[in-house]
Formats: C-alpha cells, sequence, structure tokens
C-alpha cells in the first residue's frame, strides 16, 4: 500500500541520533513521493508497481526532487504546527533527510516486494526479498518508531538538562 506510515519508525531512530541534523518532514516527504508511481500504477492498472522509482538510481533522483521542495514544505510545516526550534531546515539537513529517507524506502520495500530491483538496470536480482517475513519486518518498523520516539525524547530532554 503506498504511503505507508510504517516507513517513518526508522526515521524516528535516525531522527533520535541525528537530532537536528535530520528533517523527519523532509523524510517523511520522501516517503510520499517515491510512492507515487505505485499510487498511479495501482489506480490506472499500467506500468510497474514498483518500477522505476523502487531503484537506487530512481531513488536518488526522487531524493533531490524532495530535497528542493521538502525544504520549504518541511518549514512551512513547523510554522503551522508551532514547532519553531527546527526552523530553519537548512539545505545539508534537507538533502542527507531526503537520501535516508529514499534509501531506506528501497531497502524496506525490497524485503517485501517481489518485483523490486533495487540495482536495475545494473542488476535484476531481487537479492533482500524475503530475507525476514513481512510480519518481523512490520514488527521491526514499529519497535523501531517506539525506540526512536523515545530515545528522540530522552535525548532532548537530558541535553536541555546539561
Amino acid at each position: 500500500m503506498p504511503f505507508t506510515p510504517l516507513h517513518m519508525g526508522p526515521g524516528l531512530i535516525v531522527k533520535a541520533c541525528m537530532q537536528n541534523s535530520f528533517s523527519l518532514m523532509v523524510f517523511g516527504w520522501t516517503q510520499i513521493l517515491i510512492d507515487i508511481q505505485p499510487l498511479v500504477v495501482m489506480l490506472t492498472g499500467k506500468g510497474e508497481l514498483h518500477g522505476f522509482s523502487h531503484t537506487y538510481i530512481g531513488a536518488s533522483l526522487i531524493a533531490l526532487v524532495a530535497a528542493l521542495s521538502g525544504k520549504y514544505l518541511g518549514e512551512l510545516g513547523l510554522k503551522i504546527i508551532r514547532e519553531p526550534q527546527f526552523l530553519p531546515i537548512n539545505w545539508p539537513v534537507a538533502f542527507v533527510s531526503a537520501f535516508i529517507g529514499t534509501y531506506s524506502h528501497v531497502f524496506i520495500d525490497s524485503i517485501m516486494h517481489h518485483d523490486i530491483m533495487p540495482l536495475a538496470p545494473f542488476s535484476n536480482v531481487s537479492w533482500l526479498y524475503s530475507v525476514i517475513s513481512v510480519n518481523a519486518l512490520h514488527v521491526v518498523c514499529l519497535v523501531s518508531a517506539i525506540i526512536g520516539a523515545i530515545g528522540f525524547y530522552l535525548i532532548r530532554r537530558l541535553s536541555r538538562n546539561a
């Protein structure tokens, strides 16, 4: 299913570790952008479900678009939800967050979808498919969300008290 929130779990771990050097807003934006192709295929019934967008080359191009647009959209979102302590999102943070977002998305989806060839056009091998079960992958994503959220909160709290 496109736009799954499970991809945000690993993003929360990265946010906890990198704090202000990572934008969860830009990361989340990449999760939406990379799944536009599968959504269009689902709606039209035409094309490859996980085609070019779910290769590392496609993910790199999407990361560039996500960083360039996500910086401004993320800043707007942070203003709307009144979280000025995360402003501004600087360009290096936007690009790092976008690339981590798209690459982690391809990696996670490669485990659960047989049609993803992450190294295409250089290799048509789906080398990560079923390395763990889909249920186990979902648990990993959910647990990482919990650990990441708790870790983020604790690190922020401890750094304020230091």
